[in-house]
């Protein structure tokens, strides 16, 4: 006698992978890890805090050994702790406006773009969380060095006529504006990164903007230069944090409306390439 069997098969086992999401928290946290895993991170952080401290601290030593000597210069006599302090600015905000070009159009240089593209299909997650990451850490960067290098300059200077304390009216708007202005180019230049998709071609159009083209304003006529330079990237930060304005100059106010202005023109044109050509 034969015995019927009836295999039953048994249902599939529930997958022991976790149900993985792409939010902005965590496309966020993955720019974050990218930006400290790479050694030129660290390097470039480390230049721009030398370059805030270590310049601001040298004017300060210069200026105390020359004051009264007779033979400095004019417009360096006419300095005050502040501005010592803030010397170093212009050599930072290229160190931070590279550290941005590198989180950006550094995955296009490897190719790893793809891979993070595939990881966030909608795209402008990617864009929004470098520039976040960007800014954020720049402005740590920036402000605490603009702090150290105003508290330890403004004792070198003590006693002379640059003297001045952070009780001094305008001395911590004045600080906290440089670190906001350093914060703003490190996110331009994370924006010129997703935009020509290019290191050096970034970089080359960060300095352009930064440094070239004012000095090629200065050779027009006095009308045209009075009313374009002000508004130029650079010249409106500067107005962030300068003591004194002019008549030729914004307040710090419009020169911070001036500057996010900039930012979000280099952020929308980077957005609109990112969405609409491959990467």
């Amino acid at each position: 006698m034969s015995t019927l069997t009836t295999a039953t098969e048994a249902p599939p086992a529930a997958s022991s992978r976790p149900d993985y999401r792409v939010t902005g928290r965590r496309v966020l946290a993955s720019e974050w890890a990218k930006l400290f895993s790479l050694r030129s991170s660290w390097i470039v952080l480390g230049l721009s805090l030398l370059f805030v401290v270590g310049f601001g601290l040298i004017a300060a030593f210069r200026y105390r050994s020359e004051i009264g000597s007779g033979h400095m210069n004019q417009d360096f006599a006419r300095q005050n702790a502040v501005g010592l302090s803030l010397f170093g600015t212009n050599f930072a905000q290229l160190a931070l406006g590279v550290l941005g070009v590198l989180v950006a159009a550094g995955e296009y240089s490897t190719g790893m773009i793809r891979s993070t593209l595939a990881a966030v299909p909608r795209r402008l997650p990617v864009l929004w969380s470098k520039a976040a990451v960007t800014g954020l850490v720049s402005l740590v960067i920036a402000t605490a060095g603009v702090f150290v290098a105003f508290l330890l300059g403004s004792r070198i200077v003590a006693g002379t006529p640059g003297a001045m304390g952070f009780s001094h009216p305008g001395v911590v708007r004045s600080l906290l504006g440089a670190g906001l202005y350093l914060c703003l180019v490190g996110v331009i230049g994370a924006a010129l990164g997703a935009l020509l998709r290019s290191v050096a071609g970034a970089i080359s159009v960060l300095v352009a903007a930064l440094m070239l083209i004012p000095g090629l304003i200065t050779l027009l006529p006095s009308s045209w230069r009075d009313g374009i330079s002000p508004y130029l990237p650079g010249n409106a930060g500067a107005s962030m944090f300068a003591l004194t304005h002019d008549a030729n100059t914004l307040t710090p106010g419009t020169g911070l409306l001036v500057l996010l202005g900039w930012t979000a023109l280099a952020l929308a044109g980077a957005a609109y390439r990112l969405t609409h050509t491959d990467a």
